[in-house]
């Protein structure tokens, strides 16, 4: 199944993002987790992917299984930067063979102790991937991120709108952002993309907040913001009630937070699920509850 033809067929939706456990002994375990949340009917999962592919055989392994096995629709992540054509050709063909039919394009982080000349990289930007992509398997939908608050490396969000429109015109069906706590960003980039002439589905991307200590870590690493008194709050639940206290915040936080996006309008909710059943079967069970 193409994922870009049923967006529109299934009103507000739900989709997933999973990451493939490195070891293989815990695979188990995390294929009880996609057993658990195939009752939520997602309209599709997608499965990431280490920088510089060094997930790549894990990534393409566990989304044919999600699919084939537990009948959800999967999209794989692919990074390019610092891969070679002949390795995403050789990534893309195995995709077709296993009956994948959808890819999220992204640049990916650079490996960590590698560097690059960018003059001699194959591919620099996710567009290049996405054309790359559009130019070898027409038959592929190819969905790319986007950065509600602006790309860490961006000067502006201006420029990164602009940046990410070049990656649709490029050829991709479908936006699925990155992580924010503010739903006036996500609405404003919508509002911009749709100023511009862009139609293409703007999937917002919810992740939910575990401890003060994984928040900190995701804004030092994505450069996405916190509202000050949200913070405020899962400090004084910190030190009020410690880390359950948090966590039960945080839970309820993303519950709001995709009631107020579905209800703004948003064609569905891309839930991070970071490999936790009951924390997204609780969270939905919010929102279904009103």
């Amino acid at each position: 199944m193409r994922i870009h033809e049923s967006i529109d067929r299934n009103g507000p939706f739900l989709s997933l993002e999973f990451f493939p456990p490195k070891e293989k002994e815990k695979w188990p375990q995390f294929f009880k987790v996609v057993e658990q949340l195939k009752q939520l009917s997602p309209l599709f999962a997608s499965v990431t992917y280490g920088a510089g592919g060094s997930t790549s055989k894990n990534t393409l392994a566990i989304a044919s299984k999600i699919r084939n096995d537990y009948g959800i629709e999967t999209m794989p992540h692919l990074t390019c930067v610092g891969s070679k054509r002949k390795d995403i050709t050789t990534f893309l063909n195995a995709c077709t063979d296993a009956g994948i039919e959808n890819i999220l394009a992204l640049r990916g982080d650079y490996p960590e102790g590698k560097s690059y000349d960018p003059n001699t990289m194959d591919f620099r930007y996710a567009e290049d991937l996405v054309r790359f992509i559009k130019g070898t398997h027409p038959g592929m939908t190819v969905a790319v991120a986007g950065y509600p608050g602006a790309h860490p490396e961006s000067s502006s969000i201006r420029n990164d709108i602009m940046f990410l429109k070049n990656k649709i015109d490029a050829g991709s069906e479908f936006v699925v952002t990155q992580l924010f706590f503010d739903n006036r960003y996500y609405f404003d980039m919508v509002e911009r993309l749709r100023a511009m002439g862009v139609t293409a589905p703007i999937i917002p991307g919810v992740l939910p907040i575990q401890s003060l200590q994984s928040v900190r870590r995701i804004l030092s690493l994505s450069g996405a913001s916190i509202p000050g008194d949200l913070y405020l709050e899962l400090e004084a639940a910190q030190e009020k009630g410690g880390a359950a206290a948090v966590r039960e915040m945080g839970i309820a936080f993303a519950a709001r937070q995709i009631r107020e996006l579905l209800n703004g309008g948003a064609p569905g909710v891309h839930l991070y699920t970071l490999n936790k059943a009951d924390m997204c079967l609780d969270i939905w069970n919010r929102v279904q509850a009103g």
